[in-house]
C-alpha cells in the first residue's frame, strides 16, 4: 500500500489519481491522516504547500512525526513534494524560523530577490546523476514549480540528483536512499511527472531502495 498524507496541505486528490492511473504492482493507493496506517504503510507520499510551520504543527498534532522518521529510517520508499520535501530538512526561514523533521541537515531558504516570487510554471530540471526515479526522463525536461522557498541542504552533495535555476540554483530532486523529494509537481507536470510517479510506483512494487 502506498499511503498519502493527509494533514490538511496539498493536492491529494490529484496525487492519488495520479498514482493509482500508474501504480500497478505497487498496490492499493489511500488518502489518511492515521499514524497507525502510515505506520503499516509500504511507501509513503507527502504532498504540500502552505507555510512550513503551519506543515508541522499538523504533523504533531497528528502524532505523525515519530512514524514518519521511522519509516524513513527503516528505508522504506518515502517521496515528498514541495513542501513534503522541505519538511524533510532540519528548518525553516519561513516566517522567522521553524524545525522540520531533521531527517536531512539544510535549511529551507526563500528565494532571493530578481526573479518574481512566488516562482510559478514551468521549468527545466538538470539531471547530477542517474537514479531509477528518473528512469526513462530526458536531461532538462520541464516541470511544474510553484513555490517561494527551497531547501539548502549541509554535507548533502552527493544526495542532490537534480537541480533547477531560478535566481539561485537549488535542489529541485534529492535521494538518500529510498527517501526522495521533489520541490516541483510531479502531479501538476504531465508526461514526465506521471512518468517519475510511475517510477517510484515501480520501485515500491520491486522492494528497491537503492538509488
Amino acid at each position: 500500500m502506498i499511503a498519502i498524507l493527509d494533514y490538511g496541505r496539498g493536492n491529494l486528490g490529484s496525487v492519488q489519481k495520479a498514482l493509482a492511473r500508474v501504480g500497478g504492482p505497487a498496490g492499493p493507493v489511500t488518502i489518511t491522516d492515521d499514524w497507525r496506517v502510515v505506520e503499516r504503510a509500504r511507501a509513503l507520499v507527502i504532498p504540500g504547500d502552505g507555510a512550513f510551520a503551519d506543515a508541522m504543527e499538523s504533523l504533531e498534532r497528528l502524532r505523525l512525526v515519530a512514524p514518519i522518521r521511522a519509516h524513513i529510517e527503516a528505508g522504506r520508499p518515502y517521496l515528498g513534494i514541495c513542501l513534503g520535501y522541505q519538511v524533510l530538512f532540519t528548518e525553516s526561514e519561513e516566517f522567522g524560523h521553524a524545525k522540520g523533521l531533521d531527517v536531512l541537515p539544510g535549511v529551507v531558504r526563500r528565494l532571493p530577490p530578481g526573479p518574481k516570487i512566488p516562482h510559478m510554471g514551468w521549468n527545466q530540471v538538470c539531471s547530477q546523476a542517474p537514479i531509477p526515479l528518473l528512469a526513462g526522463i530526458p536531461d532538462g525536461a520541464y516541470f511544474y514549480f510553484v513555490h517561494s522557498y527551497y531547501p539548502e541542504p549541509t554535507a548533502l552533495e552527493e544526495a542532490v540528483t537534480a537541480t533547477c535555476d531560478y535566481g539561485v540554483r537549488f535542489p529541485a530532486l534529492l535521494a538518500r536512499g529510498a527517501c526522495y523529494g521533489t520541490q516541483f509537481h510531479p502531479e501538476k507536470s504531465q508526461r514526465w511527472g506521471l512518468r517519475l510517479l510511475a517510477n517510484f510506483a515501480r520501485l515500491v512494487g520491486d522492494g528497491s531502495s537503492a538509488c
